[in-house]
């Protein structure tokens, strides 16, 4: 049964694989695909008449597992500098009004109906449901352009973070007042110094030790902070993205004195590497938690009648909502209103409502029908092709290419041109002696060799010889970059 089990995990993963690098052609969220290979999966269990143990304990185990992985993915790859603040703070405020019109409005909806929980209750029962997945967000937004990706990472992980901080405020405070308010407040201004002194030590970490063995105990501190912030009901995920956000942008801080007495160009490497590691583990946990929570999914439950229309008309609310939010932020709404998936964060906030606080109008088939409907609104989506937005990078960059193509070709179709530069780069086919020598390497004349070194670079289209050789002798790298999936 042990090498049956491993076969079997091992052709999942493999098939999960493929989901992941196919997505890019298909346009199908692998999500979705998973999904339906663990339910699959579950079908032929039940065909076979075979008996499998109940698995859904690890589902909350690997899903904080991923979330804490998948954010802290996101916020490596992110680039950090003054300009991407407009960026920033829209990403915030959109994550921010979205979950307050949609907790808010649905949490009195239930409130009016069920008739039994009181109002704060009602809140934290719909605050799942206003979360975007940045575990399905993140990975679903590689077909856009580069500035739609950042803002969907930082949107994501935005609405995570502020998901888990204002379910844990409805949970565990039995009355709303000014006292609560502060307190979580409070729990901001810990985290923030949690995430200075940890960081500051996990970077020295990460240059100081020279054992082979060094990735593993930095992601193990990193959840074991995550791990004891939670139980004190703090906002932990803010540390994961303000930790990933520094240390991957660990070469705009190399002017400061403390980074570079961590040599920082080794550092670099290090974090590159690191990166790496935390991408693979990220599939690995991403796709078993999606394949687990396929396989734990009843026909009844994706099937239910009596919820169906409750997620059609919460699925529509959500959609509806956020493409008004975003024509107030002028952003790409085209681009942009699919991508709001309900996914991991939705199931474990879910899972984590107590008993004596949750609706009878709030179930699992609801939860499951909005996940299933806003991750096939947004393959649906993905399917069309979008419009270009003007202002969006991809619309600014098409028109000038053609621009950036004819200066090329107009160059070498003008060997009559009198300036040396075009006469020495014409040298092999002049039929003038004092050219030729001038392209000999034993030539006198230094005059003759130093303009052409910027055709030979490569860069006298440009007109830029200097800073090609001159940038990388005064710190050993050009540009150095830590982040292993340099796409954003």
């Amino acid at each position: 049964m042990t090498v049956q089990l491993i076969i079997t995990l091992c052709v999942l993963l493999l098939f999960a694989y493929i989901f992941d690098i196919s997505a890019a052609r298909t346009k199908i969220p692998s999500v979705v695909l998973l999904l339906l290979l663990g339910w699959g999966v579950r079908q032929g269990t039940i065909l076979l008449d075979l008996q499998i143990p109940n698995l859904m304990p690890l589902l909350p185990f690997l899903g904080t597992m991923g979330l804490i992985l998948i954010v802290l993915d996101g916020a490596m790859e992110l680039e950090v500098d003054r300009s991407k603040l407009p960026l920033v703070g829209k990403s915030f405020f959109m994550a921010l009004l979205s979950m307050v019109i949609i907790s808010g409005l649905l949490g009195w909806i239930i409130y009016r109906i069920d008739g039994i929980v009181s109002f704060k209750d009602a809140l934290a029962n719909a605050v799942p449901f206003a979360v975007i997945s940045s575990a399905i967000a993140i990975p679903s937004s590689r077909n856009l352009g580069a500035a739609n990706r950042e803002f969907v990472t930082y949107e994501s992980s935005f609405s995570d973070i502020l998901g888990v901080v204002l379910f844990n405020f409805f949970v565990f405070n039995k009355v709303i007042d000014a006292g609560s308010v502060i307190h979580s407040l409070t729990g901001f201004l810990i985290i923030l110094l949690v995430t200075v002194v940890a960081t500051a030590g996990l970077i020295f970490l990460l240059s100081k030790i020279k054992h082979h063995v060094k990735f593993v105990p930095i992601i193990l501190m990193i959840i074991l902070i995550y791990a004891v912030t939670e139980i004190w009901h703090l906002p932990a995920l803010l540390f994961i993205i303000l930790f990933g956000l520094i240390i991957g942008n660990i070469n705009v801080l190399r002017r400061h004195r403390l980074i570079r007495r961590l040599q920082p160009d080794a550092l670099c490497a290090e974090v590159k590497r690191f990166h790496e590691l935390i991408t693979e583990f990220t599939f690995l946990v991403r796709a078993s938690f999606f394949l687990l929570f396929g396989f734990l999914l009843e026909t009844s439950e994706l099937l239910n009648s009596h919820t169906i229309v409750w997620a059609l008309l919460i699925a529509a609310g959500i959609f509806l909502f956020r493409y008004l939010l975003l024509k107030i932020f002028r952003l790409p709404a085209q681009e942009l209103w699919f991508i709001a998936p309900r996914g991991l964060i939705t199931i474990l906030l879910f899972l984590s409502i107590p008993m004596e606080q949750s609706s009878a109008l709030v179930n699992k088939s609801l939860m499951v029908q909005v996940v299933i409907i806003s991750a096939l609104v947004m393959m649906g989506g993905s399917l069309f092709p979008k419009g270009k937005t003007p202002g969006s990078p991809q619309a600014e960059a098409e028109p000038d290419a053609p621009d950036s193509d004819e200066p090329e070709q107009a160059e070498p179709d003008a060997p009559d041109s009198d300036e040396p530069e075009q006469a020495e780069s014409d040298a092999p086919d002049s039929d003038e002696p004092e050219q030729a020598e001038s392209d000999a390497p034993d030539s006198d004349e230094p005059e003759q060799a130093e303009p052409s070194e910027p055709v030979v670079s490569g860069s006298a289209e440009f007109g830029k010889a200097a800073p090609g050789p001159t940038e990388p002798s005064s710190s050993g790298q050009a540009n150095p970059e830590c982040r292993a999936r340099p796409n954003l």
